[in-house]
């Protein structure tokens, strides 16, 4: 799988022009599901394999049903950074999602995908509408691609068994992984989002 650029991405084509119409009101977007995130990565999270498998899921769904899908790679360029280090194995993608060929991916340096990357315009340029969003970290770069993902007019699913986070903690109170991320789920919900089981969207495609 290689990464595409602004003007590649947009040539992904399919063979019945009427049908892509159709299909490309709605992607799923898959976020820095990467190896760093998991036992044995840089900075593990908790339910990262759970999380990853409902991801899985939902790739599989949308490649049955020929939906177009988007992957997003974290490469940190942040001074002093422990994980996503370009030319290391925790930068790589996971296994469970990894790019299949003619799906999108792109390369992002900062929280919100969309800052500095060809996202938008690939999305705008494929007539899409709705994003399936799915991935890691909740209160970090879902968060904030989703509320970007709003601000630019698109309608939002958040997968919310699909993603996956890690503790925090501020003036000396720890917040474990499972509150950062209902916390952060319930703050998007609603209006930034429709928070929305893997199972059900699956079932709804």
């Amino acid at each position: 799988m290689r990464r595409l650029d602004g003007r590649e991405a947009c040539r992904v084509t399919t063979s019945d022009p009427q049908r892509w119409e159709v299909q490309m009101k709605r992607a799923l977007v898959i976020v820095d599901i990467q190896r760093d995130y998991f036992p044995g990565g840089n900075m593990e999270l908790k339910g990262s394999i759970e999380a990853s498998e409902k991801a899985k899921a939902l790739l599989a769904t949308f490649r049955d049903e020929a939906l177009p899908v988007v992957h997003i790679q974290h490469i940190s360029l942040r001074r002093g950074a422990t994980f996503f280090l370009a030319g290391t194995e925790g930068v790589k993608i996971h296994d469970n999602v990894q790019p299949g060929d003619g799906e999108a991916l792109f390369q992002k340096h900062y929280p919100n995908s969309f800052r500095e990357t060809p996202l938008l315009d690939y999305l705008r340029a494929t007539s899409i509408t709705q994003l399936v969003i799915a991935g890691m970290m909740t209160h970090m770069c879902i968060d904030a691609t989703t509320r970007a993902a709003f601000d630019f007019g698109f309608e939002c699913v958040l997968a919310h068994d699909a993603c996956a986070t890690r503790a925090l903690s501020f003036g000396g109170v720890t917040v474990p992984a499972e509150q950062v991320h209902a916390s952060f789920v319930s703050a998007l919900h609603g209006v930034y989002a429709n928070a929305v089981a893997t199972g059900d969207i699956c079932s709804t495609l």
